[in-house]
């Protein structure tokens, strides 16, 4: 993966440059959608690349509802959507919505997703070595639907809807999944409906600048409503945004999640990834208990440009009685570039360094967290 940060920062440094030598309005001329009908949408060229996907590139877009009723504070209502293929064969084509209602009384936040995934396995748990390897196909179709009332000026809670069918199309012969004693190892559709509690005082979601995010969630996938698997899920997520001068920004953010029940292997906590734990593939580690603890501190030495330097620790287990027995530790940093002056939307370069080898480029949109 390295040999692809130099042509991803080209990549990343010239078509901007470019882009930010003519007007913004020239920009928003060129797109199909504008402010006068209640709609802007900005066109986003898709190149990334991450450990789990190699070298990735496709295309999308980002449509903002600009109307009165569809703005809270600083935000707007958007939907982003992409669709992308990859070195390793995968497809995905995903949409984001996020969408407020009555200037924010109500909010939607919900995502579909479809992919051909081919993917690695390395067993359940902590300390999996590397020589369990093996490759597998899967076929999935995500989507899920959060509708949360805001209780001014800051708590939201609502319910959530989650569908999940993934199918595995193929696995190594003789492998563990092949042997059919790990649930999920053949299909694994979850369906259910949960529940949400946050407190929001982040200005923006795209690239904070001050705030947090404390936010409490449970649901469950149950036989009763399709499920071939059930189990309970409880999700705790706090965030912190804390400005460090004029220029500098100190980030952090404690993610727990506890799984009970019959799970999957799709659903079980997946340590890992550019959303996650930068500097292991996604899944490398996975169990029932998760915990990750990541730091980062961002620094805007130009209006739109800005550094970022991270670490984090984390580690799963079967239970919580398990934790910090075996923390995995990873490091590193990147470069972020906001796409347009009066858009939040920016596109980011990282590069994280685990342990026993494990690293990776991570190329993508928006802040990790």
């Amino acid at each position: 993966m390295r040999c692809f940060l130099p042509l991803l920062l080209l990549l990343l440094i010239f078509p901007f440059q470019a882009t930010a030598q003519r007007d913004d309005g020239a920009i928003i001329r060129s797109d199909t959608l504008n402010n006068k009908s209640g709609l802007k949408l900005i066109g986003i060229p898709v190149i990334f690349s991450t450990p789990e996907t190699g070298f990735g590139f496709g295309g999308g877009g980002q449509l903002f509802l600009t109307g009165e009723k569809n703005i809270f504070k600083s935000r707007k209502s958007n939907i982003l959507f992409t669709g992308i293929y990859t070195a390793n064969a995968q497809l995905v084509i995903q949409a984001l919505p996020q969408i407020y209602f009555g200037s924010g009384d109500y909010y939607l936040d919900g995502v579909y997703e479809y992919r051909v995934y081919p993917n690695f396995f390395w067993g359940i748990g902590n300390n999996t070595p590397e020589s369990n390897e093996e490759a597998y196909d899967m076929t999935s179709h995500k989507f899920r639907a959060d509708f949360l009332k805001r209780l001014p000026p800051s708590l939201n809670f609502g319910l959530r809807f989650n569908f999940e069918n993934h199918q595995v199309t193929e696995v190594e012969e003789g492998g563990l999944l092949d042997a059919g004693d790990i649930p999920g190892s053949d299909r694994a559709v979850i369906v259910g409906l949960g529940a949400i509690f946050n407190l929001d005082t982040r200005d923006q979601v795209e690239d904070p600048k001050g705030g947090y995010f404390v936010s409490f969630s449970a649901q469950f996938s149950s036989e009763n409503f399709g499920a071939t698997h059930g189990f309970n899920r409880f999700i705790t997520d706090l965030r912190a945004y804390r400005p460090l001068g004029k220029k500098g920004l100190l980030a952090a953010r404690l993610y727990l999640e506890n799984n009970f029940g019959e799970v999957p292997f799709q659903a079980k906590a997946q340590f890992g990834g550019g959303d996650m734990a930068r500097g292991y593939f996604k899944g490398r580690f996975i169990n029932d208990q998760m915990y990750v603890l990541t730091a980062e501190y961002r620094w805007r030495f130009l209006p739109r440009w800005s550094l970022a330097a991270f670490g984090l620790m984390g580690e799963v287990g079967d239970t919580n009685q398990d934790f910090f027995k075996a923390p995995h530790f990873s490091m590193g940093g990147g470069v972020r570039f906001k796409i347009l002056k009066e858009q939040n939307t920016l596109v980011r370069l990282d590069y994280g360094i685990g342990e026993e080898g494990n690293s990776g480029v991570y190329f993508g949109v928006n802040q990790a967290f």
